[in-house]
């Protein structure tokens, strides 16, 4: 019996129109010492209230199950993207009601401000839909769906907690990397800009003779084929397939710098995943290695149907590492797991020309084998400095400070050149699609 009490002072609230109607009853009471022809009114709006105020009662808690609610959850969530929870609300009572739904979200999105208010009319239900944008990889924990009813009265208002806790795991971006499997079976990556490459040749593998549609190269037009058909028809040749394309991530702190909520290491690891997706669509073998100050994971090029799976969850699991990348290790570990003649995405960052300098021997030893191009990113911040006009003393030397090193950056992508290593400098929304196009580029030319 206690228990069943507790349960009901515990979730029953008083609302803003119960102490309007208190108040009303309050001033009565005082002016019917001043007023005596106002008489028994007081009395009888207070009476009036509170079997108001019973009634409404009675109306929220006369059946046990008045509500139900649940959380319709995707399996994981995919991380700096927009992932779309729902919940489901349905009312047993024979009345309209006004609703409003709390939603336990978990603490590392920091937002107090998930509610819904909606009306449901009787027997009725539906569907609520919400956004949220993880910036982490890794578990989060969802809480109570809390449930407040107010009856047509609106007196008081009763609580219902669903139980609902559960954890899902937040992954690297793989509904970026769906999109763009999707647009690259479809032939148009182009329209989420991925640049339309040129091709500079072809590889003499027969493929077969199709009809002529418009862009096919009029020089491989087959005339036999022609005659005969009585339409156009061109050859087709195949692309050179199976070559390996290792994604290499360093994980020091270099890769920690924040960017619209999202770390440097979690922008890598997303283009990571989508280029090897995109690799892989292309019959190429993906693989993975992670660096820092010490080996990290290692996964060899394959093109086998759960190869994507493999890199996907041991990205799931890299953390960023505080002290600097040994390069000398990475040199090794390049030398003894890559068998032949591979594309090297390396994902770093420089600050200055002389952070490069410590690490261009070894860089340039990996070139000399392998296909290298670097990724690093531009200080958005510092190049937003950069651009802003200067007003006093202070704003002069900050805008030089800034121009310093953006044009720092600038020189680096110059000196990687002058020793034949390819580098893509991008801001980190874009890291994604410069990389695509520059892997397309490179098997266009058959640089590789």
């Amino acid at each position: 019996m206690k228990a069943l009490f507790t349960n009901f002072y515990k979730n029953l609230f008083l609302c803003s129109r119960l102490f309007i109607g208190m108040g009303c009853a309050v001033v009565l009471f005082l002016l019917s010492f001043f007023f005596t022809w106002l008489g028994d009114i007081p009395v009888i709006f207070f009476s009036a209230v509170c079997l108001l105020l019973l009634i409404d009662i009675w109306l929220l808690y006369r059946q046990s199950k008045s509500m139900f609610a649940r959380r319709i959850t995707p399996e994981r969530l995919s991380n700096g993207d927009e992932n779309e929870i729902s919940i489901y609300i349905e009312s047993y009572y024979p009345f309209a009601v006004d609703v409003e739904i709390i939603d336990e979200i978990p603490h590392q999105f920091q937002k107090r401000d998930v509610l819904f208010k909606t009306n449901l009319t009787s027997r009725q239900h539906k569907m609520l839909n919400y956004l949220l944008r993880p910036t982490k990889r890794g578990e989060y924990e969802f809480g109570l769906i809390r449930v407040y009813v107010k009856s047509p009265l609106r007196l008081v208002s009763r609580r219902f907690n669903f139980e609902q806790s559960e954890t899902l795991p937040v992954y690297p971006s793989f509904l970026q990397m769906r999109k763009y499997e999707l647009m690259a079976i479809s032939n148009r990556l182009n329209e989420i800009g991925i640049k339309k490459i040129r091709r500079l040749g072809n590889s003499m593998e027969f493929e077969q003779i199709k009809n002529y549609v418009a862009g096919d190269d009029y020089r491989t037009v087959n005339w036999k084929a022609t005659a005969r058909q009585g339409n156009l028809m061109v050859n087709t040749f195949t692309e050179e397939k199976s070559q390996h394309v290792y994604c290499v991530i360093d994980k020091s702190r270099v890769m920690k710098m924040p960017f619209e909520g999202l770390s440097l290491l979690d922008y890598a690891i997303n283009a990571s995943l989508v280029l090897s997706s995109v690799a892989l669509l292309k019959e190429d073998k993906a693989g993975l290695i992670t660096i820092s100050d010490k080996k990290g994971s290692i996964i060899p090029a394959e093109k086998r149907p759960t190869q994507l799976n493999k890199i996907m969850e041991v990205l799931y699991r890299e953390k960023t590492r505080y002290l600097e990348t040994n390069m000398e290790l990475l040199y090794s570990t390049i030398r003894s797991t890559l068998k032949q003649r591979s594309l090297v995405v390396f994902f770093t960052n420089f600050e200055s020309a002389s952070a490069l300098q410590r690490q261009l021997p070894f860089l340039k030893k990996i070139a000399r084998f392998h296909l290298l191009v670097m990724v690093f990113f531009e200080n958005t911040e510092l190049k937003a400095l950069s651009e802003e006009p200067a007003i006093n003393v202070e704003g002069i030397y900050i805008k030089t400070i800034a121009e310093k090193f953006v044009y720092e950056k600038k020189l680096i992508v110059r000196e990687l050149a002058r020793h034949g290593i390819q580098s893509i400098l991008t801001e980190p929304q874009n890291v994604t699609v410069n990389t695509i196009n520059r892997y397309l580029e490179i098997k266009a030319n058959q640089k590789l």
